[in-house]
């Protein structure tokens, strides 16, 4: 396959690179005209903060992320940034307009963010900056409020994307054959690229850089990975990155202790094989050992016990998604040595992060979606030595709704009063909370037993606690629970990896009624109590969760059990 990049780029980050991109002198004659700084918002597909180094889980000794992690000893490392809604659309949106799923109208995959409403573009570029977006854009509608947009339709291919780009003529034509069908695709008003999707952002990104930049305006570019979303499709020359090593593994893949409830796992765990799919083969419809789909297809060993071939799907499955981080971290190396190159690198707000977590094997989980840390949690690393804090490890609260104030801050704009979120950025200059900081993040999936088999979910995370309301029904206008509701409390101080629910025990009675004040006053700020959402029948109905609830969730819980045996449970 050829490559837009040397295949000797290298495994490793070469020493001088990090040596050379971190050494940094201001060239004042490249600061733009207007004082104010550049803003680069770096965000990559499905990367979880297990995965980046500077974040230490027990994947950090592997070192696959060394630019970024040169990148946070040089900026803040955000412990506490949450998604409100972990999956690639909706926290997209969020992003975009600083507004909630159910304010900005993108619960879901399906809907789209048209221009008028990519509030973030349209505020910066009325404060003067040269506005573009690269890579993975994924909100259906075009970025047309942005100046330049080079952008993939919807997820995009690994290898040879076609990207929709301003002002291109071409209609470009790819057929597919995958998930059990086959289609030609047209791509009007597109360009192809040769290579690795995250070698052809990186250079689009520095073709930009070189030949569209404006210098005599600040620039505000979001550069948009594809990669490490699965399935893992990473550039032949990592194939040796990390071969002949075993990447450990967590705990709590093999034993899921007392993590999740009646609504997870059913009455006797009798649903475990039906809700949130897996690493092994205990999610009987989709799973990294029998998945077809996946770069390993047919490399599992069937002769082997269940134990063994889930244990070999893991090591494929982290090996394959390190590989793509990798080439994501080299990538984000060159980008920094062309902004140190040409004196922009410290008179540009740098920030990284991914659109949410990611499930590694922790629970015997893979995919995002749920309200746990693995999913919740985004990576957020923001550098600017100007005035941000070098080094800084700050757990404040914040929340991807809190993104675009933030940054609009840096821009010198106030945030508008539509925007929902509040700017940080003081945070990151003091690593100290103003007195009315916010104590608690919100939550809500809402694509009940879609693709991943999670069932719709709302809760509220605090420093301390994370108390979570599975309701069990869709968002379509459904009213009637299909899966079994049910709460869960964590205790995050005594119980980090969430591996005993502690709801319904008496030593936290004052705590849950004090989560569930909370949780009101979250679904009335982000305006989820309105009567037009269905599931608030739902939510309702299960709020305060009598004897009579869980006997009705035990009831739910057994005819679905019946109606995943009789083949009549629909995903």
């Amino acid at each position: 396959m050829k490559m837009n990049v040397s295949e000797n780029w290298g495994l490793e980050t070469k020493g001088w690179l990090l040596t050379f991109l971190f050494v940094f002198l201001v060239d004042a004659s490249t600061i733009n005209a207007s004082g104010k700084p550049n803003v680069l918002f770096i965000m990559s597909d499905d990367h979880t903060s297990q995965a980046v180094g500077a974040y230490g889980s027990r994947l950090a000794k592997l070192n696959p992320t060394p630019t970024l992690d040169a990148l946070a000893e040089e900026g803040v490392v955000m412990l506490n940034a949450f998604c409100q809604n972990a999956i690639c659309t909706p926290s997209r949106a969020s992003i975009m307009t600083g507004q909630s799923s159910a304010t900005n109208g993108v619960p879901t995959l399906w809907e789209g963010l048209p221009p008028e409403r990519q509030y973030l573009a349209l505020e910066m570029k009325k404060a003067g900056y040269q506005t573009a977006v690269i890579g993975k854009w994924h909100l259906k509608k075009l970025p047309l409020a942005f100046d330049y947009y080079k952008v993939l339709d919807g997820q995009g291919d690994y290898f040879d994307p076609i990207f929709y780009e301003t002002g291109a003529k071409e209609t470009q034509s790819r057929y597919y054959n995958k998930w059990g069908r086959e289609w030609t695709q047209e791509f009007e008003g597109a360009v192809m690229m040769k290579g690795h999707s995250s070698d052809c952002i990186a250079d689009s990104a520095l073709e930009w850089f070189r030949e569209k930049r404006d210098p005599n305006k600040p620039f505000f570019l979001k550069l948009h990975f594809k990669a490490p979303h699965d399935y893992f499709e990473y550039a032949p020359r990592y194939e040796s990155y990390l071969a002949g090593v075993e990447i450990p593994e967590p705990e709590n893949m093999w034993d899921r202790k007392n993590n999740g409830s009646l609504a997870t796992r059913g009455v006797d765990d009798s649903l475990a094989p039906y809700i949130g799919t897996s690493v092994g083969g205990r999610n009987l419809r989709r799973n990294y050992v029998n998945d077809e789909e996946t770069p390993w297809a047919g490399r599992i060993d069937p002769s082997l016990s269940e134990v063994e071939q889930k244990r070999q799907a893991y090591q494929l499955y982290l090996k394959a998604y390190l590989r793509c981080v990798k080439g994501v971290d080299d990538n984000l190396a060159r980008v920094f040595a062309y902004l140190k190159e040409e004196g922009l690198l410290d008179n540009t707000v740098v920030v990284y992060t991914g659109d949410q977590g990611f499930y590694l094997g922790e629970h015997d989980y893979i995919d995002k979606r749920w309200a746990y840390e693995e999913s919740m949690r985004m990576p957020l690393i923001i550098r600017y030595p100007d005035t941000v804090k070098k080094g800084a490890r700050i757990d404040s609260i914040v929340e991807n709704v809190d993104f675009a104030p933030t940054l609009l801050d840096f821009a010198g704009v106030d945030t508008p009063v539509y925007m929902q979120g509040a700017s940080f950025r003081e945070i990151l200059e003091t690593g100290r909370e103003p007195t009315d900081w916010k104590q608690a993040a919100y939550y809500h999936y809402w694509m009940h037993m879609k693709h991943h088999d999670n069932p719709a979910h709302i809760a509220i995370r605090t420093k301390r606690y994370k108390l979570i309301l599975f309701y069990g029904t869709g968002w379509q206008g459904e009213t009637e629970p299909t899966t079994p509701p049910a709460w869960e409390l964590y205790d995050l101080k005594l119980d980090p990896s969430e591996d005993r629910n502690v709801y319904g025990n008496p030593e936290y009675k004052e705590v849950v009624a004090c989560l569930k004040e909370q949780l009101r006053e979250l679904r009335s700020k982000y305006g989820e109590n309105d009567s037009k959402f269905a599931f608030n029948k739902a939510i309702e109905a299960f709020w305060d969760y009598d004897e009579n609830a869980r006997l009705q969730a035990i009831e739910i819980s057994v005819d679905l059990l019946n109606a995943y045996e009789n083949g009549k449970a629909v995903h």
